[in-house]
């Protein structure tokens, strides 16, 4: 007897096929032979990424996704994490791993508990065991009481923790080998397709390294990051004095009433961190440049203008100069690969006038700075003279601000390099970190959205391309800067939510882009509501939120 069949549109064959009711992704993926490199790790299923343990009932769409896109590397790297839980766990029972970052090209993870000089080796002998093995990743729905219990009895008070803020009724739990653990996405379907990763000492923790996205036939690059990483270390021991380190003991303290004084230590160790590069600045009296670069929605705006107030306080009067000011005619803007206009390109500034005007206020002369008509997409007149006086300095923000070429003719000693950016470092619980790059989108979404009259659709859309332009641009520099500071605050994930989730719900399920909506949809349900009226109006989170007393 023939079983009953059901219509799927695959996206990676372009045509339609029948397949039998109650099969699953993987038994679908053999039935079409698509022999896709290193095989599929997941799928989107109606725009939705799903394991491939996810079976069929009803007619789908379907696009099988590999290591080579973001949401595939995401499926990949979650199952190299549940091995390296076991390898930990079959080694040294005792031992607490935490994946703390994305650091370097891979991921920076420590483990507590196991003093052994051999114990990376050791752990990376036994990941490769667990991978020869092809142990299957089992998926199971059980009660959520059952779950925190389950947990529990392993000594996994963080996702313990993070369930019972969740509130909700049935829980998917995986296993390996026995061993429980949670994810808040899909993992593959065994460890035999584990075919790439390293494990190597880093500081005072190990770096698990993972392919990548671009070549997924080689690991991502390794790169030093050694101030990037000194800023995660001083925002854990903010964490330590805030006593929060997870979403699931940040929704603990909410939900005692301590909400006000989360936001007033956030907020009070943010504003002395600029209070000390401030005074670092201002003991500096060479210094007549400073400039402040970051990746999009990184709150580089309003770090400037409270940068601004500390340095006014130092008896120093910066004066505030906007790189985008310089743009070219828009008909002189390089394009991209795609033809478009490529308005994160350095060459898409008047490189020649900006140095030629610097270089005049520097050696004291006077400038009419330019006006960048962005209706009309030319260059102006602005009529505002310039000239640097005793006591002032110059303070130039945009994504470029750390490019060497933008300030190539500037003396050295003149300048003052600064990086900002939203460094999340609160984690989900000890295995599921929460990538700093959904900050930043969570972020744009919302300004975007406020001020900009765009959707989250158009946000999403144009995100990868924001991106590219942060890889080329941005991120080769950020190691050049003489202070890197950190925009994220604590509780913000919390504070954006009641904002994201409309928007992110407005997203139409037959557009592409619904898959990126629907997976920050499922991160914000782990969050707590946080109510902002104790926010200060000088918050970094008022640039997203509204409600500033600055003037943008």
């Amino acid at each position: 007897m023939a079983l009953p069949t059901l219509t799927i549109r695959c996206k990676n064959t372009g045509r339609t096929h029948r397949v039998p009711v109650g099969y699953n992704l993987e038994q679908v993926y053999e039935l079409l032979e698509l022999n896709i490199p290193h095989g599929a790790t997941s799928a989107k299923v109606n725009n939705k990424v799903e394991g491939l343990h996810y079976t069929l009932y009803s007619s789908k769409d379907i696009e099988f996704l590999s290591t080579s896109s973001p949401s595939g590397l995401r499926t990949y790297t979650r199952s190299l994490f549940f091995v390296l839980h076991k390898a930990v766990h079959d080694l040294y029972p005792e031992a607490t791993l935490r994946i703390e970052i994305s650091m370097s090209g891979g991921y920076y993870c420590r483990v507590t508990g196991a003093e052994d000089e051999g114990m990376v080796s050791a752990l990376k002998k036994r990941m490769q065991e667990i991978i020869a093995e092809k142990l299957r990743f089992r998926r199971s729905t059980i009660p959520t009481e059952e779950a925190i219990n389950l947990f529990r009895q392993y000594g996994m008070d963080d996702k313990v923790l993070l369930l019972q803020g969740r509130g909700t009724l049935y829980t998917h739990v995986y296993t390996l080998d026995g061993l429980p653990n949670y994810f808040y996405g899909s993992l593959l379907v065994n460890t035999g397709q584990l075919y790439l990763f390293d494990l190597m000492p880093y500081a005072d923790g190990l770096l698990l390294r993972v392919p990548d996205v671009n070549e997924p036939d080689k690991l991502a690059p390794l790169y030093k990051q050694e101030k990037m990483f000194d800023v995660f270390r001083e925002n854990h021991r903010w964490q330590d004095i805030l006593g929060i380190r997870t979403i699931g003991q940040m929704a603990k303290a909410i939900s005692q009433g301590h909400t006000a004084d989360l936001i007033h230590v956030s907020e009070a160790l943010q504003e002395k961190k600029i209070s000390k590069l401030a005074d670092r600045i201002a003991s500096q009296s060479q210094l007549r440049v400073i400039l402040i670069a970051g990746p999009s929605s990184s709150g580089k705006t309003t770090f400037a203008k409270r940068l601004s107030v500390q340095l006014a306080v130092c008896g120093i009067r910066p004066i505030p100069i906007s790189l985008d000011d310089y743009f070219v005619d828009r008909t002189k803007t390089p394009l991209d690969e795609h033809g478009e206009y490529d308005f994160e390109s350095l060459y898409a500034l008047n490189l020649p006038l900006f140095n030629e005007q610097m270089q005049t206020l520097l050696s004291g002369g006077e400038v009419e700075l330019p006006r960048y008509n962005f209706h009309t997409g030319l260059s102006e007149n602005s009529g505002k003279r310039l000239r640097l006086k005793a006591g002032e300095l110059l303070i130039l923000e945009g994504i470029h601000a750390l490019n060497p070429e933008l300030t190539a003719s500037l003396p050295a000693e003149s300048k003052f390099r600064i990086y900002a950016s939203a460094l999340t470092s609160i984690m989900l619980d000890d295995h599921n970190y929460i990538p700093t790059t959904d900050n930043r989108l969570l972020r744009r979404i919302v300004r975007d959205n406020k001020y900009r009259g765009y959707s989250a659709l158009d946000t999403i859309r144009r995100w990868p391309s924001v991106r590219n332009g942060e890889n080329r641009w941005i991120f080769p520099y950020q190691e050049e800067a003489d202070e890197m500071v950190n925009t994220a605050l604590l509780f913000e994930l919390a504070a954006i939510r009641a904002e994201a989730l409309p928007l992110l719900e407005a997203v139409p399920e037959h557009e592409p882009e619904y898959s990126e909506a629907y997976r920050l949809l499922k991160f914000l349900s782990y969050l707590p509501p946080l109510d902002t009226k104790g926010l200060p109006p000088t918050s970094l989170l008022r640039e997203f939120l509204g409600g500033s007393s600055f003037k943008y």
